[in-house]
């Protein structure tokens, strides 16, 4: 395996049994997986029908953390059942100014007449004209939302149209989320408090954060933040450890998939060794093309190296999520471009084989719409898309 300067390397054995799994999470990015955890996969437009039932249930307290709220469908609905909530529940809302387009006079001042507390996560004023471009691109590309300190949701979810139905059409995103009921939404809560001080709103108060949360299910879990590093990051950290945990099957789908050359590394030795290795991206639909082609860029070696590779074909591949063997699933924000990984990030690490289960069907389902990208086909392209892809060097990637 190549040594590169300053990579992270995981080179031992993960233990499987549940212990050892969740110390070697903790060691890794300090997260145990904490047993007593009730599991959901949220596919899709679905993520509005959870978020709207858990606004009008909660109790105590409802906080929102997103990086794309803006106005129209679905926005105007999830407005409406925070102006119905039930009386004397608090209301945080955070957002991104980068992804929440037109938030602060189409969006923001409805939520206020809604007895909300908005915030806006680094303004962007003043950050190009003081030419502090690493606070302009240090974004918080979280979507968080956690309901009386007990009840969380995660993913790759965004309030606007393009998450409105079931990622079988153009105009649907194609996304996965998790809902989770237990200890493990301590840690997300806990997400949300530090991004809401940094943007200048108070500590939350106790009953935000429950002394004892009764258990839910059978899952362990944990929440995986991350923040921006000159070196290393808690999302490389994340994504190493999931990759060295597998020993026969590993699925990662990720819409900016543009790894770093260690997680390559690492994804070529288990290839090498015989886990089915399978990688499911965006295909000709991408809200963001130079990113499509830095994502082919990292194509030709992976492919010869016995990497699996698929393009999705019906929208754009919004998702997050990895799948190692029969057990252990992610699911969040995490994207693997450069710039992604040095976002503020979060995931969700689940330890159940039910949950594996249902992500591998997903999954599945998902490759039934895709386009598998063969390598025999794809080391004859031409020159000039070989030189297009090489010129992603511009966009920070790894190669």
């Amino acid at each position: 395996m190549p040594n590169h300067r300053l990579a992270l390397r995981i080179r031992d054995d993960v233990p499987d049994s549940r212990e050892g799994m969740s110390l070697a999470w903790y060691q890794t990015v300090g997260v145990p997986l904490e047993p007593g955890n009730d599991v959901e996969l949220v596919h899709n437009g679905r993520v509005f029908d959870i978020l709207e039932e858990q606004i009008r249930a909660a109790r105590s307290s409802i906080h929102i953390l997103v990086y794309i709220w803006r106005p129209g469908d679905p926005s105007d609905r999830l407005i409406q059942a925070l102006r119905e909530r039930a009386p004397g529940v608090a209301c945080r809302i955070l957002v991104d100014p980068l992804g929440s387009l037109r938030f602060d006079d189409m969006v923001g001042p409805h939520l206020v007449a809604a007895g909300c507390e908005v915030r806006v996560f680094r303004p962007l004023r003043g950050t190009m004209t003081q030419l502090n471009l690493e606070r302009f691109q240090a974004r918080l590309h979280r979507k968080l939302a956690v309901f009386d300190g007990e009840r969380g949701m995660t993913g790759g979810w965004g309030i606007w149209k393009s998450w409105i139905g079931d990622g079988r059409k153009p105009e649907e995103w194609r996304d996965a989320n998790i809902f989770v009921r237990g200890p493990a939404v301590r840690g997300i809560q806990l997400a949300f408090a530090q991004n809401w001080q940094e943007a200048g709103g108070d500590m939350l108060s106790a009953e935000a954060f429950p002394e004892v949360i009764a258990s839910r299910g059978e899952a362990r879990a944990g929440f995986v933040t991350h923040t921006g590093a000159p070196v290393l990051t808690n999302a490389e950290r994340m994504t190493l450890l999931a990759i060295a945990s597998a020993k026969k099957r590993l699925w990662i789908a990720n819409s900016y998939f543009i790894p770093t050359g260690a997680i390559q590394d690492m994804l070529i030795v288990k290839a090498r060794e015989g886990v089915d290795v399978r990688i499911l991206a965006p295909g000709r639909h991408h809200d963001i093309p130079p990113i499509h082609t830095g994502q082919r860029a990292t194509y030709e070696r992976l492919l010869e190296n016995g990497v699996r590779i698929w393009e999705y074909q019906v929208s754009m591949m919004h998702s997050k999520t990895i799948l190692v063997d029969e057990r252990l699933s992610l699911v969040g924000s995490t994207n693997l471009d450069a710039l992604a990984i040095g976002a503020d990030e979060g995931s969700l690490v689940v330890d159940d084989p039910t949950m594996a289960a249902q992500l591998a069907r997903a999954y599945e389902e998902d490759l039934a719409h895709s386009t598998e990208v063969r390598w025999d086909s794809w080391r004859r392209r031409g020159l000039i898309k070989r030189l297009a892809e090489r010129m992603t060097l511009l966009f920070g990637s790894y190669l």
